[in-house]
């Protein structure tokens, strides 16, 4: 009891919160893409194209704000990107609540993807910095598990309220939290660098070594399945499920409540497993199996309903459940001047990975069947995350008070 009150201190609750609300923002256009669409004109034949379009330029948006907000974390510190990319991404979407063109629709999906960019990375390299080393993936986990269910929530008021009033329930969130982050302080190890010589943020330091491109590189390549089955399988279950044969309609914001309750439990699964088992590496290694074996049975089996289709969706977000442990693994990869950056743009260029997928997706479907085209695009996902697996360190024992040098 004594050390579940150590992890479930202001920091942790308060992270997991941010991130509640992060994911739910970041699902919200998933949900609410057919409805908000037709609401603004746009015809049938163009409702997956146009989605696809707006989805990327979230994405985009993520990849710009990863690099911004990773390397201000460690220059300005990490409660000073807690604090911009929230009240950055509640504006953006209170002002998607008034949109009234398709343009302007993508244009504040793009303002709102930087905002959002900023809030996993600076959470877990906090946690991971304030926690001690023989708790810290119970905190990460507990920080992703419960911030997961953002998207459950995002799917119950998607499907309770107008898409517009979902967008301003989001932004709203967004003003409170901002509000709660006033009791949080800065990192102690942080706090020991802040006014030295040392390099912060450099991305040229992160650049410098072969040894640290390649830890850097295999921490985003091991969470792009997790992106392939949420940006593809989940988001466009409408359609897929049409072509597998899934014997009654699909709704998208079904498959994302299920996919994210089952997120949430595998993000806890995981964190806890790593940590009695006393190995990251393993529980990615198993995680990424179970997703494939279940993309296998997502593309290639026949006759579901849609609640066994649904469930279906609940388990591949189990398997794809790992995203705690891999974005702790990147924060523990990287010494304290550039740990930020690391933890801040590694989510971000995997979120960012689903723009080359969706579009080696769309660039496949019009050669092959739906899902020959999703499982030649996730198996090349899966592939590479399993060889980058390899090239990572074992870093649960790791003390991570150490810098990195030119």
């Amino acid at each position: 009891m004594k050390s579940l009150r150590g992890i479930l201190n202001t920091t942790v609750i308060v992270s997991a919160l941010g991130y509640f609300v992060d994911i739910y923002d970041l699902l919200l256009f998933s949900i609410v893409r057919v409805a908000s669409l037709k609401d603004l004109g746009v015809p049938e034949e163009q409702l997956l194209n146009q989605g696809v379009h707006l989805l990327n330029m979230q994405m985009f948006g993520m990849l710009i704000g990863g690099i911004l907000w990773g390397v201000l974390g460690d220059k300005k510190g990490r409660l000073s990107v807690l604090f911009g990319s929230i009240f950055l991404y509640s504006l953006a979407n209170i002002a998607n609540a008034f949109v009234h063109s398709v343009e302007s629709y993508a244009a504040l999906r793009l303002i709102a993807g930087i905002g959002l960019a900023g809030e996993l990375g600076a959470a877990i390299t906090l946690v991971s910095e304030v926690l001690p080393q023989k708790t810290r993936g119970y905190g990460t986990s507990l920080v992703a598990g419960i911030g997961i269910l953002g998207a459950v929530a995002a799917a119950i008021i998607g499907d309770i309220f107008h898409w517009r009033t979902a967008y301003l329930i989001g932004g709203g969130l967004g003003l409170v939290l901002l509000i709660m982050r006033i009791s949080m302080f800065e990192s102690g190890m942080y706090n020991s660098l802040k006014d030295s010589k040392v390099k912060k943020g450099d991305l040229f330091l992160l650049l410098k070594t072969g040894s640290r491109i390649s830890r850097y590189l295999s921490c985003i390549f091991v969470g792009i399945p997790i992106w392939f089955v949420i940006g593809i399988l989940i988001t466009l279950s409408p359609e897929l499920s049409k072509a597998i044969g899934v014997t009654e309609p699909v709704v998208a914001g079904k498959s994302v409540l299920f996919a994210y309750i089952g997120l949430s439990f595998g993000d806890i699964a995981s964190g806890f497993l790593s940590q009695l088992l006393k190995s990251r590496k393993k529980i990615l290694f198993s995680f990424i199996l179970f997703t494939f074996a279940l993309i296998l049975v997502y593309l290639f089996s026949s006759g579901f309903s849609a609640e066994q289709f649904y469930f279906l969706c609940g388990l591949l977000g189990f398997g794809t459940g790992y995203w705690a442990v891999m974005i702790t693994v990147a924060s523990e990869q990287f010494g304290t001047n550039l740990r930020a950056t690391v933890t801040t743009t590694v989510p971000n260029f995997i979120r960012g990975a689903v723009v080359p997928i969706t579009l080696s997706f769309q660039a496949l479907k019009s050669t092959f069947s739906l899902p020959i085209a999703a499982l030649i695009v996730g198996s090349v996902c899966v592939f590479l995350a399993l060889v980058s697996i390899f090239y990572l360190e074992e870093s649960y024992h790791r003390n991570l008070d150490f810098l990195e040098r030119d």
